[in-house]
């Protein structure tokens, strides 16, 4: 089944015109761009979580001290947010001991609360820049999703009036072959384009509804970072 719908794409592809020939150029085109695009953001996405979880389970196990963890290699979104967190604090602490009294004579190091927030505001630019990243470029499968099927139907009409045009001039046997060749290329061109979108339109969905769930995951690592810091050195109000 599978060999006689090859069969039938290549003989209506070899019948066509030129510019028919064209339009099953880029209907095929576009296909392989969909798929390698597929191919390499399921990779892309797998590598990021397989680093993100090592990543995470070296945090984990130094939770206590992160600020004091060197942890250079890795370029996961999971190292940058943490980057962002551990730097950020680092400096607001450095602020906080310069410029206050008691701290510059001996007292404890605290983070107000507004210091927690500025830290919260650096994690959730760096989240956004992160999911930017990662959905980068995916604009190529909505694309082909909207374009291949104006592709078929535009090989569907360009095949119905090559039809038209041979019918009028009779029934030569050159004719009859140029017909054949319309009719085949407006049914084909049709089926190539749903065949391309079709796919398409699940991939740009599955690979948003993944990029929503990293995401996900990428907000509850910062909460957590963020938690464990504010408990190492938030200031709190006893007589409150």
């Amino acid at each position: 089944m599978l060999l006689s719908n090859i069969t039938t794409f290549k003989t209506a592809y070899f019948q066509a015109d030129f510019f028919g020939k064209m339009i099953f150029l880029f209907l095929f085109a576009l296909s392989s761009i969909s798929w390698i695009f597929l191919l390499h953001r399921i990779w892309v996405y797998k590598q990021v979580k397989k680093e993100s979880m090592q990543f995470q389970k070296i945090v984990n196990r130094e939770k206590e001290k992160c600020l004091h963890l060197n942890i250079d290699k890795g370029n996961s979104p999971f190292h940058h947010i943490f980057s962002t967190l551990k730097h950020k604090t680092i400096e607001i602490l450095d602020k906080n001991r310069f410029f206050t009294k008691e701290i510059a004579n001996g007292g404890i190091n605290h983070l107000s609360q507004n210091d927690i927030h500025l830290i919260e505001s650096h994690l959730v630019a760096t989240i956004s820049k992160q999911k930017d990243q990662l959905d980068k470029n995916l604009f190529v499968l909505s694309t082909i999703t909207t374009l291949a099927p104006f592709l078929g139907l535009l090989g569907t009409v360009w095949g119905i009036l090559i039809t038209f045009f041979e019918m009028e001039k009779g029934g030569m046997i050159g004719s009859n072959t140029a017909i054949l060749g319309g009719l085949s290329t407006a049914l084909v061109t049709t089926v190539l384009g749903l065949i391309i979108a079709i796919p398409s339109l699940i991939s740009y969905s599955y690979l948003k509804n993944a990029g929503r769930l990293y995401t996900s995951d990428m907000q509850d690592f910062s909460h957590s970072l963020l938690s464990t810091v504010e408990l190492q050195y938030r200031k709190v109000d006893i007589d409150k």
